[in-house]
């Protein structure tokens, strides 16, 4: 369906996409069986990053690789953007958005709730998206215009109940002062709707709308990385995306909902200020 925030943007070309499409679910299955058959017993911390439970791990250093590496060998003008460092302009006009591992500490806790994303852009908007969850035995995918798929069969996002019935997904940050702020948000929220979740993986959060298993996901601090495979998937099974009111779902704030809730739940989070610390 046309993304609701540029009706008129024009339809990606099909060729394109479809080789994109084609290139994405390769890696991410590669990557994913990397993840799942390689992962070390004594898997440990390899760095940190904003914080120190803000965790790398030599496995999102594999997967990573493994992922630029295939798809450069197929593409080897294309841009690229990675968690774990690589940046590359490109010339072609296409970059490839990359989370090697989302949801780390899931992974490095031996929880199942991670993913491979990956995300294709073509002159600075998404046009494909690819989330594999190995764990879960599911694959999402979905190309601009084209509907969105969980292992082949179309979804739709859940329809919509009043905000008080409402699940609601969400995630914190790593900061302390945001995680803090973050709390005072989910401590007023919690009343007004069914119940929340906390996943610790936005890219199976985002998934999860499109499949009807949340109503509702938001989260403040997300990178493009976090958010550009889902973001296309949820909105290609029909739900809203955005971040504060009249704008794009990004790192200050990603909402993600039916559309009914959406309407509800976006302006409360904005009067609760869920998009600053």
């Amino acid at each position: 369906m046309p993304d609701p925030l540029h009706p008129d943007a024009p339809r990606p070309d099909d060729s394109l996409c479809d080789e994109l499409l084609e290139l994405a679910l390769e890696a991410a299955r590669r990557a994913g069986e990397l993840l799942r058959d390689g992962r070390p017993a004594d898997l440990g911390v390899a760095a940190t990053k904003t914080s120190p439970i803000d965790v790398v791990t030599e496995m999102d250093i594999a997967s990573e690789k493994l992922i630029t590496g295939f798809i450069a060998g197929h593409r080897p003008d294309d841009g690229f953007l990675g968690e774990e460092g690589v940046s590359i302009a490109g010339t072609s006009g296409v970059r490839w958005v990359i989370d090697p591992v989302d949801g780390t500490v899931n992974y490095l806790y031996d929880l199942p709730s991670w993913a491979v994303s990956i995300a294709a852009e073509k002159d600075g908007e998404t046009v494909v998206g690819v989330v594999a969850a190995p764990m879960r035995g599911e694959t999402y995918q979905a190309v601009r215009g084209r509907g969105a798929f969980r292992n082949g069969e179309r979804v739709r996002h859940r329809p919509a109940p009043p905000l008080s019935q409402a699940l609601v997904g969400t995630g914190f940050g790593y900061l302390a002062e945001r995680r803090a702020a973050q709390a005072e948000v989910v401590r007023t929220l919690l009343p007004q709707v069914r119940d929340i979740r906390r996943g610790g993986s936005a890219a199976i959060d985002l998934c999860d709308v499109a499949c009807g298993r949340l109503d509702a996901y938001y989260e403040r601090g997300l990178n493009p990385w976090d958010l550009a495979a889902g973001v296309l998937i949820a909105q290609e099974a029909g739900a809203l995306t955005g971040g504060r009111p009249g704008q794009a779902a990004s790192g200050e704030l990603t909402v993600a909902a039916s559309p009914a809730v959406f309407g509800e739940l976006q302006p409360l989070l904005d009067e609760l200020g869920a998009w600053h610390d």
